[in-house]
């Protein structure tokens, strides 16, 4: 028993800080749009203007305050140092900009890294910026209208949106690999979202990454390989999610056997791919208190689960009421699903459908892989006397029931 506990205690402790994983996308996307064509690639980016200069701030100056990066002026706000853009520096020269961007990607095709040339570059108030979720997008975002608005006052280095236009003269090209060299020491930087379309002969395939892909990411004309992509970002989000693996945890301890476990797992699945593919499309409510009060109600499922899993059954068709009680509670975690996917992947964006069911089957292989790891961990327990499997059991429930009454309060502070 004593081992066990070690561990609940250790699970404690890395799980019991805020959650709120469905949020931590909302500025750390980039998008890449890669068309082909005979003379070789054309490369339109969009990244926040945070990740290209924030690693060059320099050293701190005579009047204590660190030297400006390029194209950024500091300046000191209720003690705290802010960061902002210099439009005026901007408009003066922005070639170099552009460059120092285009120097912060590497494409390497046929063994070679390739030469960039820069194209163009816009720059957008975050909110502000057009549409980049297709390729037609991404190129009149480019190319659109002044560099940056001149009407915009002052603004934060971190509310800047850049978009970049960068060619590689490489001839035709079948298979590439692209990476990023920055690293901006940004917090959250390690969940960055990206998504690279690829254009080719009339095919478009989408891949995504996540962090600073700083080791390269290979691109082919493979359908499997692009949907490979969110495959592993659905099993990422369920097996990083400590709100689902908690649930999903509870929903196997509670499980009388194997028909027992089948049937949650089977309501879970079913309940969050619904949800997963109404949120995403936008058949949701839309006020702002609907994400957080998702966030909650997950929270609060758990500790509804931690109880179900000690609670003996004491009624017939327990199989049955299982099913539909884990198929409600999959519907609240479908939606927290859908929420970060959405920051990532446009409704309109090209090949959506194969990228959503890509990420579902995602997770439901992380939640498989939960499955595996601890079901045959229960039957041995189960094997052993008696009080080692209920005390076992217990303190599984408690301590995940101990973590969501902490992300309860938590979360419940946006309704105060």
């Amino acid at each position: 028993m004593r081992p066990v506990f070690i561990f609940l205690a250790a699970l404690f402790g890395l799980l019991s800080h805020p959650v709120l994983a469905h949020f931590k996308l909302n500025q750390n996307v980039r998008v890449h749009h890669v068309k082909h064509s005979d003379e070789g690639l054309d490369v339109y980016l969009r990244m926040p203007l945070s990740y290209l200069v924030a690693e060059l701030v320099g050293p701190e100056g005579q009047d204590g305050l660190p030297v400006p990066a390029p194209y950024t002026y500091n300046q000191i706000e209720d003690g705290a140092l802010m960061h902002y853009l210099d439009q005026a520096a901007l408009l003066s020269d922005p070639d170099r900009l552009a460059i120092l961007a285009a120097d912060t990607v590497n494409l390497s095709a046929m063994g070679q890294l390739q030469p960039a040339t820069v194209m163009s570059m816009r720059l957008y108030p975050l909110g502000s910026e057009p549409g980049f979720a297709t390729l037609a997008e991404a190129q009149d975002a480019t190319t659109a209208g002044d560099v940056y608005p001149t009407a915009v006052g002052e603004t934060y280095v971190g509310d800047v949106m850049l978009d970049l236009h960068i060619r590689y003269a490489a001839g035709p090209v079948g298979t590439y690999s692209m990476s990023h060299r920055s690293n901006p020491g940004l917090p959250g930087q390690d969940e960055t979202a990206n998504l690279i379309l690829d254009y080719n002969n009339g095919q478009i395939r989408t891949f995504r990454a996540t962090g600073l892909m700083h080791d390269p990411i290979t691109i082919s004309g493979s359908a499997t390989a692009a949907a490979s992509t969110f495959v592993v970002e659905g099993i990422r989000h369920i097996l990083e999610g400590p709100d689902h693996v908690l649930f999903v945890l509870c929903m196997i301890i509670g499980a009388l056997n194997l028909k027992s476990l089948l049937a949650r797992v089977t309501g879970f699945t079913l309940g969050h791919t619904v949800t997963l593919i109404l949120g995403f499309f936008g058949i949701a409510p839309s006020g702002a208190w609907f994400i957080p009060t998702v966030e909650l109600a997950i929270a609060v499922s758990i500790i509804y689960a931690a109880v179900m899993a000690v609670q003996p059954p004491e009624q017939e068709h327990w199989d049955l009421k299982a099913f539909a009680i884990t198929s409600g509670i999959g519907l609240l975690h479908g939606f927290g699903f859908s929420f970060m996917l959405h920051q990532i992947l446009r409704v309109d964006a090209p090949n959506v459908w194969q990228s959503l069911l890509a990420f579902n089957v995602g997770v439901e292989l992380g939640q498989l892989m939960i499955v595996v790891l601890v079901w045959p961990l229960v039957l041995f327990l189960r094997k052993q006397p008696g009080r080692v499997w209920i005390g076992s059991r217990a303190a599984v429930a408690v301590c995940a029931s101990l973590i969501a009454m902490v992300w309860v309060v938590e979360r419940a502070e946006f309704f105060l």
